[in-house]
């Protein structure tokens, strides 16, 4: 599936990176027997995408900010279910970030931001810098980056399910534009991340509340107005967004995606379109990161084989 139409593909690098983690699929040791999973799998992971889209520009995001991004300073108790990683897993998620460069695509990480917002901004500069009407393609399997599609060209793609959701899909499975979704977490929270939401909003009545107020300022404009709504427990709901409206602003501002970073020491604040192309795998740095990690000679010789195959085609 070759794709020159001139659609930029965005990867939530950290899914594919604690999938191979997890996978009982995904096994590989080093010569002295310590866990190499995540960065074999994510390195397979990449191969194989390259191979597969042969895509003309890429950008990988990581997150590095777990409890140190400015979303810590709003709420402390944001991801607080989230554990730092033990030493093995921070060296492979170094090694996560230099495979990126070593196969010939940018990738972008931050102390300060998440992945998320690294996407968010990479994907409002590429739609400005970009020529033409550009589709943007976001790999993950995260809802909440559907808020981030702005076009009916725009889509999801989960990649290892190998379902893509576009505007339209993103409607129909929520009952809110993406526009809306920042609203509508803020309204229900989400238990993934610690964001409390508004105690006793579940999807039905925050699906009516956008339906009928369009927004979460809309509907704290118009409280009176809840209680009419055909909704069971109308009557008290408007008393409780009332009471919680504090936690339901800042639910809200937790799960907005940040799209115009421009901090002058973060890289992706001020990429370009050359930024984000394809430039090719370095062999003879490859070569050199594996026996760094210490791979196996077969591991080594095995993705060392992937990778040629996909340089001669």
């Amino acid at each position: 599936m070759t794709d020159h139409n001139g659609t930029y593909y965005l990867v939530d690098g950290s899914i594919y990176i604690f999938q191979s983690h997890f996978s009982p699929h995904v096994e590989c040791f080093d010569v002295d027997g310590n866990d190499l999973s995540a960065v074999y799998g994510f390195t397979q992971f990449l191969l194989q995408f390259l191979r597969r889209v042969k895509p003309d520009r890429i950008a990988v995001a990581l997150d590095e900010s777990l409890f140190s991004g400015f979303r810590h300073d709003l709420c402390p108790n944001y991801k607080s279910n989230r554990e730092l990683p033990d030493e093995n897993l921070a060296l492979q998620l170094r090694g996560c970030r230099e495979i990126c460069s070593i196969l010939g695509m940018a990738s972008y990480a931050s102390k300060k931001y998440e992945a998320d917002d690294i996407i968010g901004t990479l994907s409002v500069r590429m739609s400005k810098l970009l020529p033409g009407d550009p589709a943007l393609c976001i790999v993950t399997r995260d809802k909440d980056l559907s808020q981030l599609l702005k076009t009916d060209k725009d889509y999801m793609w989960d990649y290892s399910g190998n379902r893509r959701r576009y505007r339209a899909d993103i409607k129909e499975e929520f009952g809110v534009s993406p526009e809306q979704f920042a609203d509508y977490l803020g309204l229900v929270g989400d238990a993934v991340d610690c964001i409390t939401g508004v105690p006793g909003v579940g999807p039905v009545k925050a699906k009516e509340l956008l339906r009928n107020f369009a927004s979460m300022d809309g509907i704290y404009e118009n409280l009176d107005a809840v209680a009419n709504l055909s909704l069971r427990g109308a009557a008290g709901l408007a008393s409780k967004l009332e009471a919680h409206q504090a936690e339901a602003r800042l639910s809200r501002e937790l799960a907005t995606i940040i799209c115009n970073a421009s901090d002058l020491h973060e890289g992706f604040a001020h990429a370009v379109p050359s930024s984000l192309e394809v430039v090719g795998i370095d062999f003879s740095s490859f070569e050199k990161f594996l026996s760094n990690y210490k791979f196996t000679e077969n591991d080594s010789a095995y993705l060392l084989s992937v990778a040629e195959r996909f340089s001669n085609q």
